[in-house]
């Protein structure tokens, strides 16, 4: 029962983990073609400045990562409690406060990102 439960748990944080895989490399395909189209002359919105459409590309693949971040910690949490030393727990640990920290930053920025963007615009100069 036990190495059954040990298996179930060790699958789902592999499942986890390659789901965390494949939105990162979603998220990189959507945000190198956005990148891609910046180059394209006349693609942005009406009024929006270079600068502004890669904020928004930076922000969109942020929040990707983020979540797929999210994702990794969730896998990291299922491998600890079939961890049967305090080798492998001390490691996921370890490899867990990374990515927390990583998330905070990230979110970090993203929010920094955000308020920038809904702060008004400065008028311009006489």
């Amino acid at each position: 029962m036990e190495d059954t439960f040990k298996a179930i748990t060790l699958w789902l944080a592999s499942g986890t983990e390659a789901a965390a895989a494949l939105i990162i490399g979603l998220a990189s395909i959507e945000g190198t073609i956005r990148a891609l189209v910046l180059f394209v002359p006349g693609t942005g919105r009406p009024g929006d400045s270079a600068d502004r459409r890669k904020e928004d590309v930076r922000l969109k693949l942020g929040r990707w990562l983020a979540v797929a971040l999210e994702f990794e910690l969730a896998a990291d949490i299922l491998r600890t409690a079939v961890s049967p030393t305090w080798t492998e727990i001390g490691q996921l640990a370890a490899i867990a406060v990374l990515r927390t920290a990583l998330n905070y930053f990230l979110q970090g920025e993203i929010d920094k990102a955000e308020a920038r963007r809904a702060a008004p615009a400065p008028l311009p100069a006489p």
